[in-house]
């Protein structure tokens, strides 16, 4: 994938540079990101692979997140750079012939990013992959990007050049959302935002078991493959400690079989009644 994205972008800003076609040098530009990103997710992946140790008991897996948010600040710097070129562009304009070498490379290197999407795409869903998914989003926006260059290339050649920096500007937006949705995504797991938003599906497998009167205080946090949830459950005040923790296993090993992702579920076994249950 690495080889694959460094060779695109060299083709883009090469061919981009020689005729003077600024939104395909910018496309180019993106694409060498992408070649960083991948770097960026291969240290990343590295390190949140790394079995729990004593520094770390929870695992390492939030550095995969924390990568993306690295992947996503790259992104950034490159839209606005791109904006902010795109503006002078069009204050001080630089002309250029659109040529059928000019929509090769587009059409090509379209193909390729194509096919690195959605390799990139599968794989991180099969592996629930912050970095694989994130970096497929980053793909995706550079395919956007390079059909906005081939409409640009085709309205250029049919006479309206000044096309050329409001395409940079289009491509400078997309690659900004692109960024946008993989920080909100990885903050989400990095401020332990809820990762079910409706504890019902929890709070249903729970009541099934023998022995439980009621739950609630039900809170989850993490990444959606490294799930950690714990919950207040309510027992008959004459049950026996033993008893009371053979109950919390089967709640433990209950949503763990029922909800894939589930790492750890932590159980505070209360006596009915004693507590306020709001």
């Amino acid at each position: 994938m690495l080889i694959l994205n460094w060779a695109v972008a060299l083709a883009k800003i090469i061919y981009g540079l020689s005729s003077r076609c600024f939104s395909m040098t910018a496309d180019g530009f993106h694409s060498l990101s992408d070649g960083t990103s991948n770097i960026i997710g291969i240290v990343g992946i590295h390190l949140a692979c790394q079995p729990v140790d004593k520094d770390h008991p929870y695992g390492h897996k939030k550095y995969e997140t924390l990568f993306s948010l690295g992947i996503a600040a790259m992104l950034f710097i490159v839209s606005f750079n791109l904006l902010k070129q795109g503006f002078q562009r069009l204050q001080h304009p630089v002309f250029f012939q659109a040529d059928l070498g000019s929509f090769t490379v587009m059409l090509v290197t379209l193909a390729v990013n194509f096919y690195v999407m959605r390799y990139e795409y599968k794989k991180g869903v099969i592996l629930k992959s912050d970095i694989l998914v994130s970096d497929s989003l980053h793909t995706r926006a550079d395919i956007f990007t390079s059909l906005s260059v081939i409409v640009s290339l085709i309205v250029t050649k049919l006479g309206f050049p000044l096309i050329d920096p409001l395409v940079t500007i289009l491509i400078s937006l997309f690659i900004g959302y692109a960024a946008f949705k993989i920080a909100k995504q990885s903050s989400d797991v990095l401020c332990d935002t809820a990762v079910f938003m409706d504890d019902q599906k929890v709070k249903d497998i729970v009541l099934k078991i023998e022995g439980v009167a009621t739950c609630h205080k039900i809170r989850s946090r993490g990444r959606i493959d490294d799930v950690y949830i714990d919950l207040h459950v309510q027992v008959n005040p004459s049950m026996h400690i033993d008893d009371a923790h053979k109950v919390s296993y089967r709640i433990e090993e209950a949503i763990k079989s029922a909800i894939p992702g589930i790492t750890d579920v932590v159980v505070h076994m209360e006596p009915l009644n004693h507590y306020n249950t709001n």
